[in-house]
Parts: structure tokens; C-alpha cells; sequence
């Protein structure tokens, strides 16, 4: 027996542009970060790129083909900016549109609803060379360009959008320690990217409105329950949650769905926080139809006096028996979900939501490579299934769920060595091959008794 969902609860899985397209310079494609990022040695773990990936740019038709023998409801994917727009702004490369535009097609004659993510971390090379990317304010107004133009050529066929994918880690992990694209190592950048990325957010809502009213639009944030590190907790580290929560969830949540700042955490940034123009909470703040959220893990907030800014190291605890699931292990918390579900609902309106990403690689991120009979997979997302059905029994308005990942692909600073996907793919001959999860989930969708 399957957890039983909604009639109108939608499955699907997810993916973002550069880590499955490959195709980086053909066809008046412009450079993005990841693209010079990747070309440096030592960046990536296995010293790989995306330049081919898994090819989708010249084969998108057999994943289409596979998402719909596994009786996907939709397909999340990104537009690479730079495919579609060379400089991030100017003259559209009709090229980089026709691909999109014959991936839609693909995907909806297979009665496969795509949802669009406009910004999914690879920002054109020309906008970060000209403005340093979101750090500039300008961006923020380029952005809004490029969305309205997506909706003018798309938004006939194409409902759902998400705006950004997870700022903060774009923001911090590409800004803040330098680790990701476009590798900058600058707090003060960290909270201009947030802003302007946020600022962005707003005014391609309303770009996007201004050209078709139906849209279903969102922004998909990264999301985290925080947990204190030590065992007796005492006011430090309480107060060391407080702010990691605050740095993580709340500097996201609370302008796009309140139009203000964390006012603690802004006191506390003082020297570094970025400049809020009048108006600019409030063009954060637009209407909007869903709230995207990513979940994986929550995280553990350790005070560390002599860490900058917050006064706090976060931490992934391990070797902890309090936080060992007894069958996921230590790299799982399934009721996350339906924590991270009652505070939207208590603390912002119970807004619609999907979960835009969930999965795992393996326990504790370590997949035998090219491993089949997934076990640890199906496993995994029966326990986010049953926590994401319970919240939906507490009164919380979830939507759907969106795997993470649909294939194998470049997975950021890891490269290839952390497959993710519930289909295995060779990377030298480009070869499909179902897991045990893929079919596990073709079962489950299936088996939804209100469907029949």
C-alpha cells in the first residue's frame, strides 16, 4: 500500500540547465559562470564540467520518453539564460529558443506539465563580468527583461514558473566562501547577491504579470530546521539557532512573504548589510502563487565565538544516536518536512507549496557507482512521502513533489561522483538505465487510489 495523496497532487522530478544540457558554446549559447568556473583546475572534485553532461541539449526526447513510461505528472526544469539570451540582456539567440520551446512541446504531448525555474545558479558571464552578476543592482533589472521575455515567448504553453532556485546557496556558497560559481570569497557580496537576487524575484513577478495574468508563479527556497549542536542547551545556543535560522531561512521567507528583514539579524550584520532602497521590500514582497521549497536535511548551530558575523558554525551532526533514523541513518530527517509545514502555516499564511526538491545519493551521500537496485533510495522517499502526507493531514497546503533528480548529472562542486538520479546514466556513452527507484515510483504513482 502507497501513501495515498491528493487527486490533484502532482509527481515529478527535477533538474537545472547546466548540470544536464552539455551543448555549452553551440548555437550562439553565451558563457555563464559555471562555465569559466568549471574550466579552472581544482574547482570541481573529479575535475569534470558540464560541457556535455548528459547531452540533453542534443537529446531531450529520451528522458521526455522515460518521464512519461514512469507516469511523471510534470518535469522541473531551468532555462539557461545565457542559452536564450548571450549577455544576459540585448538580442535574443532564437536558437537557444527553439530548444526550449521543442523541449516544451515534447514534454506536453506526453501530458507532462513543465515547470520553468528561470534562474537556477548560471548566471551569464557577460552580466557578472559587467556587474559582477547579482552583487550589481542592475542585474536585478536584466533579470526581470529576461523573464518577461520567457513568458512572451513561452507563457502560452507554460503555466508554472519559478523565478530563482535556492539564493542562499547561490548567494553564499558562490559569493560568500568562493566554494561555487562564480568563486568569490566577499561576506559583503553575499548579502548585495541576496538582495538584488531577491529585488529580482519581485520585479520578474511583475514583468511576467504585466505580459499574462494566469501564470502560476513561485520562488524555491532552500530550507532548513535548525537543531542546536550541544547536548544541554543553554542560552547561547539558543540564541546561536536563532540567528542560524534567521541567516538560512527567515532572510528569504520573511521579505517575500512579510516585506521586511529579520530585524535581529540586520542589527547584528550592521557593517555588512546590503543597502535597502525605499521600495524595495515592498517590490520583494509581490503576490505570489506557491512558495518552492528544497529539503534534504535540517542542520545543527554550534556557538563558536570566534566565527565572523553570526557568532555560530553550523554543523551536520553525525555519530549522535539522538539523530540516527533507524532506517535512513544519520543523513536523514524526514519530519523536517512537517516542521518546516506548521511553521508556514503559523508563521506565513499557509501558502501553497511544492517540494521542488528531495532525495539522496546513498546513505551519507555514498552510492556504489553505477548501482542499480537502489534500495536505500526507495526507501528514503517512502519516509519523505509519508511526513510530507501527514503535513498535508495537519492542515498545510502542499501541492507536489519533485524528485531530485531525474538523471544522473554534473552535481555542482561534486561533479559525477554523486549520482543522485532515479535514472543511472553513463557519461561516456550517454546510456539510460532505470533504477529500482524509477520504477519504484512509476509503481507509487500508480498505485494512487485517487486517480483510478
Amino acid at each position: 500500500m502507497y501513501t495515498q495523496f491528493p487527486r490533484d497532487f502532482i509527481f515529478g522530478t527535477a533538474t537545472a540547465a547546466y548540470q544536464i544540457e552539455g551543448g555549452w558554446n553551440k548555437d550562439g549559447k553565451g558563457l555563464s559562470t559555471w562555465d569559466v568556473f568549471t574550466h579552472k583546475k581544482g574547482k570541481i572534485k573529479d575535475n569534470s564540467t558540464g560541457d556535455v553532461a548528459c547531452d540533453t541539449y542534443n537529446n531531450f526526447q529520451t528522458d521526455v520518453d522515460i518521464m512519461s513510461k514512469l507516469n511523471m505528472d510534470a518535469y522541473r526544469f531551468s532555462i539557461a539564460w545565457s542559452r536564450v539570451l548571450p549577455d544576459g540582456k540585448g538580442k535574443p539567440n532564437e536558437k537557444g529558443i527553439d530548444y526550449y520551446s521543442r523541449l516544451i512541446d515534447a514534454l506536453l504531448e506526453k501530458n507532462i506539465t513543465p515547470f520553468i525555474t528561470l534562474f537556477h545558479w548560471d548566471m551569464p558571464y557577460a552580466l557578472y563580468k559587467e556587474n559582477r552578476g547579482f552583487v550589481g543592482r542592475d542585474t536585478a533589472e536584466y533579470f526581470a527583461e529576461y523573464a518577461k521575455l520567457m513568458v512572451e515567448r513561452f507563457g502560452d504553453r507554460v503555466k508554472d514558473w519559478i523565478t530563482l532556485n535556492e539564493p542562499w546557496e547561490h548567494a553564499f556558497m558562490g559569493h560568500f566562501i568562493g566554494e561555487q560559481a562564480p568563486g568569490m570569497k566577499n561576506p559583503k557580496a553575499y548579502f548585495k547577491a541576496a538582495h538584488h537576487e531577491l529585488i529580482g524575484h519581485g520585479l520578474g513577478v511583475q514583468a511576467m504579470r504585466s505580459v499574462q495574468s494566469d501564470l502560476n508563479i513561485g520562488i524555491t527556497l532552500s530550507q532548513f530546521p535548525v537543531y542546536p549542536y550541544n547536548y544541554d542547551a543553554g542560552p547561547k545556543d539558543i540564541e546561536a539557532v536563532n540567528f542560524t535560522d534567521m541567516f538560512l531561512n527567515r532572510f528569504y521567507l520573511d521579505p517575500v512573504f512579510k516585506g521586511t528583514y529579520p530585524e535581529a539579524l540586520m542589527k547584528k550584520i550592521k557593517f555588512l548589510r546590503p543597502k535597502v532602497k525605499d521600495g524595495d521590500l515592498t517590490t520583494i514582497n509581490q503576490p505570489i502563487d506557491f512558495l518552492g521549497v528544497n529539503y534534504y536535511n535540517r542542520v545543527f548551530a554550534d556557538p563558536k565565538w570566534y566565527i565572523p558575523i553570526l557568532g555560530t558554525w553550523v554543523e551536520r551532526k553525525s555519530e549522535d544516536q539522538r539523530y540516527f533514523h533507524p532506517e535512513l541513518g544519520y543523513h536523514a530527517f524526514p519530519d523536517g518536512l512537517k516542521e518546516l509545514a506548521k511553521r508556514y502555516r503559523d508563521e506565513y499564511g499557509n501558502p501553497a507549496v511544492y517540494i521542488t526538491e528531495n532525495g539522496t545519493g546513498g546513505t551519507g551521500g555514498n552510492e556504489p557507482k553505477g548501482v542499480i537496485h537502489d534500495n536505500f533510495r526507495v526507501s528514503y522517499v517512502k519516509h519523505y512521502l509519508k511526513a510530507l502526507k501527514e503535513a498535508i493531514d495537519e492542515g498545510s497546503d502542499i501541492r507536489g513533489y519533485f524528485y531530485w533528480t531525474l538523471i544522473d548529472n554534473f552535481e555542482w562542486s561534486s561533479g559525477y561522483t554523486h549520482p543522485m538520479g532515479i535514472i543511472k546514466v553513463n557519461h561516456k556513452t550517454q546510456e539510460r538505465t532505470i533504477r529500482d527507484s524509477g520504477h519504484w515510483f512509476c509503481d507509487m504513482i500508480a498505485g494512487q487510489e485517487t486517480r483510478r
